[in-house]
């Protein structure tokens, strides 16, 4: 895991005609809430609600200085709370998710992109964007598998070479060395979703056709990407989390519960990090 918040961007490739539109200011560290662009076709994210942080102590804080144990009012206030503690040790390092594509993985990284104050990207969509949209990058896979996976390769390559950012990867970025190579320029979690609840979507039956045929594609994506999804630097179960939660229901997770996860594994990971580099000093 090699933590980098380079902001910088070479002139070459797809990604340049899209960034400058899409990412126009690089991320602050201040209160002002990110604004979601919902103009864009690729949909850059910071959340669809405002982060309002108000002129106050925060909850621990209030906590100490009253002497009266203060609790979140909202699994999204704890989220926050989270991001807030570990955001110094994170240094601006981007985030990459890796997984099946979903509704929970992309839930949960729009999620974590409005708790850190990032931006959020989608690299598929990037992908669909550069190249026309979905019928003219369905062609291009098509007519030209090589051409397209150097495209997948380039739109990885801009997005690493930025920080503060959470993207959403998509499979291409984990089925060969040279984009794996790339994630190691942020942190990369394995979002596990197990694949009948990631064909359901959001659809509230797995019994429709097209669920059944999701499931056969999602099915044949995984075998293909899943020792890709092992090289990540953690790894979040949804099993894992029902059972620590001990909810009988996966779909009872919520997008707060893997969020919080994800924060706690990135903050584990900056601690070993630290660690590791003290070690290494001389006397």
């Amino acid at each position: 895991m090699e933590i980098s918040a380079s902001a910088s961007l070479t002139s070459s490739g797809l990604v340049p005609r899209l960034l400058p539109l899409l990412y126009p200011h690089a991320p602050t560290t201040s209160c002002k809430p990110l604004l979601s662009s919902s103009s864009s076709s690729i949909g850059l994210i910071s959340s669809h609600r405002r982060i309002i942080i108000a002129p106050s102590l925060c909850l621990a804080d209030q906590s100490a200085f009253t002497g009266v144990s203060v609790v979140d009012s909202d699994p999204i206030d704890t989220v926050k709370r989270k991001a807030m503690d570990i955001s110094p040790a994170l240094k601006g390092a981007s985030i990459f998710l890796v997984g099946i594509n979903n509704p929970i993985k992309a839930n949960a990284g729009k999620l974590l992109a409005e708790a850190l104050r990032y931006y959020y990207f989608d690299s598929d969509n990037l992908i669909t964007e550069a190249a026309g949209g979905n019928l003219s990058a369905h062609a291009l896979k098509e007519a030209d598998e090589k051409a397209f996976q150097e495209s997948e390769t380039e739109v990885l390559k801009q997005l690493s070479s930025m920080g503060r950012l959470v993207v959403c990867a998509g499979d291409g970025a984990v089925q060969s060395l040279k984009n794996l190579s790339l994630l190691r320029h942020g942190i990369s979690i394995w979002i596990d979703v197990p694949l009948d609840i990631a064909a359901k979507g959001d659809d509230d039956s797995f019994n429709s056709e097209s669920s059944r045929e999701l499931f056969d594609t999602l099915k044949a994506s995984y075998e293909k990407s899943r020792k890709g999804y092992e090289t990540a630097d953690a790894s979040i179960s949804l099993d894992k989390i029902a059972t620590k939660l001990e909810f009988e229901d996966l779909e009872a997770v919520t997008s707060e519960d893997i969020a919080l996860e994800i924060l706690k594994e990135i903050e584990k990971l900056t601690r070993v990090k630290k660690m590791m580099e003290e070690a290494s000093r001389p006397f």
